[in-house]
């Protein structure tokens, strides 16, 4: 198969002792399923993998899997930055029934790009050769990079590495997978704000996204992507305007003060990065969500502010965006996103 459309990188929610959300991953899946997406994708960044211990990522993915097959497909995260355990965790995926797995290169240790190839991904695509392997790469999470010519190299000797995450930001690298790697090779954009870019771009062509954002509007981003595909150009420009407040807002930038022993008040930038706005967006709205696990912790009031105008903006100009939260979930959205208590609940 070819890997194309809307997938679904989806939050664990979490209950408020910071236990899995069993009952509100369902719902969550559900909400999914029913506006049409074309996969989900658990456990990877935006599912927390990074402090879910592997009982509860295999257990996520085993319950994921099960409640979407038949009715959507399921890219299962299983990267690691030690080849065993993606081995372990992929193993686990395939016996539960998945038929594609997400590899992100291997953070903190930074092998090369040739150890990459041959160390890791080409370990796991032997391993399991009627798998799709799906390699992501984001040097910004993971201080290394798959290059394009090891990944070209990794598809003629694995053709079940089919498909690459392309979460670099660097669009000559997409230009030169797609002149490398062929038109039968799936791009799929890992950023929400440049997918449109990446799909419209004559020289790229990306397939698809695997996006955050469609967490909260699953409906619109794949109204977009495949308006897209179609070459509906206008319309997809449409409605990309129509969402643009929230594809940015899966990392938060502000500036807060800090008060140093002296006395001194300064300013330092903070970076909020995913999944803490989405979630913070989600718990904001009512829907199944509740708040990382350390150490991603909570927002200052001025980062939860930047979220709620986002989706103010979005409310206000494009209310269908957000109507199948209210009506899948009982949400009246339009007094969750005014209640000031609601908001400032959500702050550090």
């Amino acid at each position: 198969m070819k890997l194309k459309g809307t997938w679904t990188a989806i939050i664990t929610p979490f209950t408020s002792d910071k236990s899995i959300d069993w009952e509100g991953l369902e719902r969550l899946v559900e909400f999914q399923i029913s506006q049409g997406i074309d996969g989900i994708v658990p456990v990877g960044t935006t599912g927390e993998s990074p402090t879910l211990d592997w009982n509860e990522h295999n257990d996520v993915i085993g319950r994921v899997i099960t409640l979407c097959r038949g009715r959507c497909g399921v890219i299962a995260g299983t990267g690691s930055n030690s080849t065993e355990e993606a081995v372990m965790s992929t193993r686990h995926a395939v016996e539960q029934g998945a038929e594609a797995v997400l590899l992100v290169d291997c953070y903190y240790n930074g092998p090369s790009s040739q150890e990459l190839r041959d160390e890791y991904h080409g370990t796991v695509a032997k391993e399991f050769p009627n798998t799709m392997i799906v390699p992501y790469v984001i040097p910004g999470r993971t201080g290394t990079a798959l290059a394009v010519e090891d990944l070209a190299i990794l598809h003629a000797t694995y053709p079940n590495v089919a498909a690459v995450k392309e979460a670099t930001g660097d669009l000559e690298r997409m230009a030169r997978t797609r002149k490398l790697l062929g038109e039968d090779f799936s791009i799929l954009s890992g950023d929400d704000d440049i997918t449109f870019k990446m799909m419209t771009d004559p020289t790229i062509r990306a397939d698809g996204v695997i996006s955050v954002a469609s967490n909260v509007i699953p409906g619109a981003v794949s109204k977009m992507v495949n308006l897209a595909a179609k070459g509906d150009l206008d319309g997809a420009q449409k409605t990309m305007e129509s969402i643009a407040p929230l594809l940015g807002i899966v990392t938060v930038k502000v500036d807060n003060p800090r008060e140093l022993p002296s006395g001194e008040t300064v300013l330092i930038n903070d970076r909020y990065r995913n999944p803490l706005p989405v979630k913070t967006l989600m718990a904001g709205l009512g829907m199944p969500s509740g708040m990382c696990r350390k150490p991603l912790g909570k927002m200052s009031r001025a980062g939860v502010e930047v979220v709620r105008k986002a989706v103010c903006k979005v409310w206000e100009s494009h209310p269908e965006v957000l109507a199948p939260i209210g009506k899948f979930f009982g949400i009246d959205v339009e007094a969750r996103i005014a209640d000031e208590t609601v908001w400032s609940a959500l702050a550090c």
